[in-house]
């Protein structure tokens, strides 16, 4: 792997920072439709909201030993992985509010912790008694 020296390293960040940055767009509408999404369907479902703050944490920005570009990737990425694990935080709220299986056993699939709520796969019973009412 002789393009990973170190040598033009630069170069590859430099072109790469396009399409890292490019996601900012897709991550703050993500973040807003999350805002409303919630407001609406977790109020119509009574269910608990989630607190946005417990998930996007930014503060490695003001660690001094950073150049404002390092700190300006730290907020980049203290934002995308927070909105990303908010998202995922209501997702699996509203799966669970919907449909709380698990999936059929599968060495390769890592399930999300959340998962350890839910109700065995093919059990027709349990799900009828839950979400059958």
């Amino acid at each position: 792997m002789e393009y990973l020296n170190e040598s033009n390293k630069r170069i590859r960040h430099m072109l790469s920072m396009p399409f890292i940055w490019a996601m900012i767009v897709p991550l703050v509408f993500l973040d807003i439709t999350l805002y409303i999404y919630q407001q609406v369907v977790f109020y119509l479902y009574d269910l608990e909201y989630i607190k946005r703050s417990k998930h996007i944490k930014i503060d490695r920005h003001k660690l001094d030993y950073l150049d404002p570009r390092e700190k300006l990737n730290c907020i980049f990425c203290g934002y995308g992985t927070g909105v990303i694990a908010y998202a995922a935080a209501i997702i699996a709220q509203t799966e669970l509010y919907w449909c709380g299986i698990k999936h059929a056993k599968d060495s390769e699939f890592i399930a999300p912790d959340h998962h350890s709520k839910f109700m065995a796969y093919n059990d027709k019973k349990g799900f009828v008694k839950k979400y059958r009412k």
